[in-house]
């Protein structure tokens, strides 16, 4: 959901990939709410962080988004200029009937829209001050 939202969201300032431990399916769950919003991820894949490492990919920023609170593992990469924790419940989680799940789904794709515009415009108010001019 990140990576989507800061690729949509980031225009010419961002580039986001998004890789977990083991690559495999995208919950149907978060499919369901993210093409709520206009965002079909019906046929992407999850990566592999460990294939993003062994082609020696070079980052600026890494934004986890791992429910540390559950005791998630979240990946590490070497070479990182900031990386940034983003703790959500898992969608794949929770329990419930298919409505409930898709309510907290909801729940955790609006927070982490709202987390990437805010980190959207703390990148931006940055370059805007490190560019100023100096009296």
């Amino acid at each position: 959901m990140a990576e989507a939202f800061l690729n949509s969201l980031g225009g010419e300032l961002f580039e986001a990939q998004s890789a977990g431990f083991e690559p495999g399916n995208i919950n149907p769950l978060v499919v369901e709410v993210m093409g709520e919003l206009g965002y079909d991820l019906s046929k992407n894949k999850t990566n592999s962080v460990f294939e993003f490492f062994k082609e020696g990919r070079r980052y600026n920023y890494v934004i986890t988004v791992c429910d540390e609170g559950a005791a998630q593992r979240c990946p590490l990469f070497p070479g990182i200029t900031q990386r940034i924790n983003w703790s959500f419940e898992d969608p794949s989680s929770f329990e419930g009937s298919h409505e409930e799940k898709l309510a907290k789904t909801r729940v955790v794709r609006d927070a982490i829209k709202a987390k990437v515009e805010e980190f959207m415009a703390g990148v931006a108010s940055n370059e805007i001050s490190e560019n100023a001019p100096k009296e």
